[in-house]
This record gives C-alpha cells, sequence and structure tokens, in this order.
C-alpha cells in the first residue's frame, strides 16, 4: 500500500502531464516495491501531486524549481537495492517531465519513509506487510 507524493512549484508542469506523472511515479513505485501489475495494487498505489506557489520550493543560491518526492512504504518493503532504484528512476521520471537533464538531478530530492508495522491501517484494520506479499504472491501470473 504504497503512497508517493510529489511537491513542486505551481505552473511548472502542464496538466496534462500532470497526470501523467501522477500515474507514472505510482507505477514506478509499485515496480519497486516488486508488487504485481494487477488493478487490486495499482488502486492501492496512492498518488499526490501538491503544487505550491511560484518561489515556493527555493535555495539559498537561486529560484530555479525544486521537486520534493514522498514515498511512504510499509517497513521491509524495499531493500537497499529496490530504494536505490526507486530513488534513480523517480528522479528521472521527474526531470523528464518537468524537461530537464541528469544535470539538474539535484533539484529532485527523494524521501523515503517507512512506516513501522502496526502503524498502518485501511479498511478499518491494521494492514500486516506480510499480509501484503502473501497476496502480491498470490497475484503473480
Amino acid at each position: 500500500m504504497p503512497m508517493i507524493q510529489l511537491t513542486l512549484p505551481a505552473g511548472v508542469l502542464a496538466a496534462e502531464t500532470h497526470r501523467t506523472l501522477q500515474k507514472t511515479l505510482a507505477a514506478t513505485l509499485l515496480k519497486w516495491e516488486g508488487a504485481p501489475d494487477t488493478a487490486f495494487f495499482r488502486a492501492l498505489a496512492w498518488s499526490r501531486v501538491d503544487e505550491v506557489p511560484e518561489g515556493g520550493l527555493i535555495t539559498a543560491e537561486d529560484e530555479l524549481p525544486r521537486f520534493r518526492v514522498d514515498v511512504t512504504v510499509p517497513q521491509g518493503a524495499l531493500s537497499d537495492r529496490r530504494k536505490e532504484g526507486l530513488i534513480k528512476e523517480v528522479t528521472a521520471d521527474v526531470l523528464a517531465a518537468a524537461g530537464l537533464t541528469e544535470a539538474d538531478a539535484l533539484r529532485v530530492w527523494v524521501l523515503i519513509h517507512e512506516q513501522p508495522e502496526g502503524t498502518w491501517g485501511a479498511g478499518g484494520q491494521v494492514v500486516r506487510f506480510a499480509e501484503l506479499a502473501a497476496l502480491a504472491k498470490g497475484q503473480r501470473a
């Protein structure tokens, strides 16, 4: 049950690019979590884009647009290798959508938040990572 949230300055992405990137980021997250590409797991992968006013994400050096991607996953869902792959691919997804190059990669920050076991709930009950993993294994073709 991953969640991915992109925060960026308003107006940086066209509306259609914004929608496409939301779906791309969710799919990228599912891929690196190792979840099967099924309707069930796609429906659980939440993707949110928050736009802040122009100039809302800058540095002390300049006012070029910055991008922050927050990823929330159950603890244990991502190995170090998967985290590295996720960060690399999400950065590339954002850069491509914004029309930027790899030289701009430091303008994209990806923060992974691992939710401790027993602290994630849905449908009125605690969701356990082992249960999700078993469900994913059962949905693989």
